[in-house]
Order: structure tokens, then C-alpha cells, then sequence
């Protein structure tokens, strides 16, 4: 009877005692920092539809957790098996394996951050796209092309050119094209405001020739107190029936046809384009770049000003005038004698 007793209390330790084991063990691991990978960070990606055992053997391969059983007990500590979220993660010091459940529970995957500047084109934001490992710059010229997405601003579009907002973006690696660009639309659309969409009617402006403007300005100067005195220039002109004869048009008319190598030649200011504001007056057929917001918002406050002319300081100002005479003395300065001078310079 009494080694009955004992046996049955044995009984009793061993079976409250395993799991007290079991669960002080797995609370030490899935507590545990850990951190079983070389170098300063690690990436993992957690495909779509991935089951919780895919993604502990995927973390555990990593060396972000101990193994796919330390996964396994903080998945179910957590209970939050099924609200894993697929995702590129980064992990750069030594981490619990609960964290990691929490970082994956909340989507937490990492994003890069690319800076399309003001005034880049559509094809010089596919290379940024792609330097970026985001995906291939074919896709984003294709998806670039998908004017629905502004039909409604600009009926006359045949592309996205001018309209894909220049901003910081965070954003996952892999992220499709198509997405990425719905995003930059999506954010022009929140800058391009009611109240700025009335200021362009007031001043006779469709959105296609407010923001084909813009992007003039956009490419003319990047001063901001000049944005709009460059704007009345162009506004002046178009009132007048004037030829825009704006430099940046033939860059990209030049751009457009492979033949632009980092200056602007006499002969090509005869380049049979309709991006040639010098042939061709009036504005060019849609923009030329992407504007920023400071730029939008002076082609629609233009500065009060009589001026039809600029000339580059060589210094990234400009200096203006009314007359033709008045900028004839200016390109002599600033162009003429400051060049040859310059050659004199080199020569000596």
C-alpha cells in the first residue's frame, strides 16, 4: 500500500512537473536574445501564404531564432498564428523570438527609402527604380503609361510625364511598379489641391498646361525666389503669342530621340520635335518633367513682373530683362565675354 502511495506521487511530480519544466524551458528560449547570424543585419523574406512552419525554418535558417521550435512556442505564447504578414524583415541586433512574432504580427517589413528629386523624367525615375533593386526600369516605363489614372486632370495625357509626384518613399523591395506608381499619382493628386486646381482656372489654365508649365520652371531654375519670376516670363510669353524658347525643352526633345550628350548645340535648336519650343510655339505637348510642389505653386503666382527674358548668371541665377536689346546686353556678359573669358583663363 505505501509503495502504491509513492508510485502515485511520484505520478503526481512527474506529471506536473515535465510541463513546469517544458514551460520554464521554452519561456527561457523564447525570451532568449538571440542572435545567430554574421554582420550587422539580416534579411528575411516571408513569402505570401507562407505557413508558420516556412516561416520559422525561414527565420531559423537566418539565425534570427534559435530554431523552428523556439518559433513555434512564441507563436504560441502570442496565439497569433494566423495574422503573420508577408514581407521583406530586416534584423539588426540580438532579438527575442517573441519580438520577432510581434515584428511579423504587426508587418513591420523593412522599406528603403528613394528620393525621386524635383524635375527628373519618367525614364530617369525608371533607373532610380532600378538602382534601387526595387524591379526592372522597363516595368516602370510601362506602368508609366497608364494614363486612366489621371484622365479625369488631364485627358490629353499620353503618359504620366510631369504627374508622378518627386518625394521621399518608403518602400518594400519588390514593390510592383504598377503600385508605385498609383503611390506617386496618389500623392499628386494630395499636393495638386481644390484651391490649386481654381487658381489654374482663374488664370485660363488646364491642369495639363498648369503642370506642363510647372515643369518648365521646374527645369529653368532651382531658386526658389526666381520660381516666380521664371513663371511670369513663360506667362508673359504665352499672352504675347510668344515663342517659349526654353533650353530645357530641346534637352528633352534631344533625350527623346538619343542624341542628347550633355550640352546643347547650335544645330540643335532647328531638331524637328514638338518638344522644340524654339520652332514651335506655344507650349510643348504635355511636361517635360516632374515639378514639386514650389514650382506648381509659382506657375500659378507668378511674380508681377514685365519681364520676356532670361540669361544664367553661370552661378545657377539668372538675370532678366523686358526688352530684347536689354537681353542682348545680358547674353553679351553673361555668355559671350564670360566664356571667352574663361577660355583665356584655361589658356594661360
Amino acid at each position: 500500500m505505501r509503495k502504491l502511495a509513492l508510485a502515485f506521487i511520484f505520478f503526481i511530480i512527474f506529471l506536473v512537473g515535465v510541463p513546469v519544466f517544458v514551460g520554464t524551458l521554452a519561456w527561457v528560449r523564447v525570451t532568449d536574445l538571440y542572435r545567430g547570424y554574421q554582420g550587422s543585419e539580416q534579411f528575411v523574406e516571408i513569402p505570401p501564404g507562407a505557413g508558420s512552419a516556412e516561416i520559422g525554418r525561414r527565420l531559423a535558417d537566418a539565425g534570427v531564432v534559435h530554431d523552428t521550435w523556439t518559433f513555434k512556442a512564441a507563436l504560441w505564447w502570442k496565439g497569433r498564428g494566423r495574422t503573420l504578414k508577408a514581407g521583406e524583415y530586416r534584423f539588426e541586433r540580438p532579438t527575442t523570438a517573441l519580438d520577432v512574432v510581434d515584428k511579423i504580427v504587426r508587418g513591420d517589413v523593412y522599406g528603403r527609402r528613394v528620393t525621386f528629386r524635383e524635375g527628373l523624367t519618367i525614364v530617369e525615375m525608371a533607373a532610380l527604380y532600378e538602382s534601387h533593386r526595387l524591379g526592372m526600369a522597363s516595368d516602370f516605363v510601362a506602368a508609366s503609361r497608364d494614363v486612366s489614372l489621371i484622365a479625369d486632370l488631364d485627358p490629353q495625357a499620353t503618359d504620366l510625364e510631369g504627374f508622378l509626384f518627386p518625394e521621399t518613399y518608403t518602400l518594400p523591395r519588390g514593390i510592383p511598379a504598377s503600385k508605385l506608381i498609383a503611390l506617386m499619382v496618389g500623392r499628386f493628386r494630395a499636393v495638386y489641391t481644390d484651391d490649386l486646381r481654381m487658381r489654374a482656372d482663374a488664370a485660363g489654365l488646364t491642369t495639363h498646361q498648369a503642370i506642363t508649365l510647372a515643369s518648365l520652371v521646374e527645369k529653368e531654375t532651382a531658386q526658389p525666389d526666381e520660381r516666380p519670376i521664371v513663371a511670369a516670363v513663360y506667362r508673359n510669353r504665352m499672352h504675347l503669342g510668344m515663342a517659349m524658347q526654353a533650353d530645357p525643352t530641346i534637352v528633352y526633345a534631344l533625350e527623346k530621340a538619343g542624341r542628347y550628350d550633355g550640352n546643347i548645340h547650335k544645330d540643335d535648336l532647328s531638331i524637328n520635335s514638338p518638344y522644340n519650343t524654339y520652332k514651335y510655339p506655344g507650349l510643348p505637348p504635355g511636361p517635360i518633367a516632374s515639378p514639386g510642389k514650389a514650382s506648381i505653386e509659382a506657375t500659378l503666382a507668378p511674380a508681377d513682373v514685365k519681364y520676356l527674358y532670361f540669361v544664367s548668371r553661370n552661378d545657377g541665377t539668372h538675370v532678366f530683362a523686358e526688352t530684347l536689346e536689354a537681353h542682348n546686353r545680358n547674353v553679351q556678359k553673361f555668355q559671350v565675354e564670360y566664356f571667352r573669358h574663361q577660355k583665356k583663363a584655361r589658356r594661360n
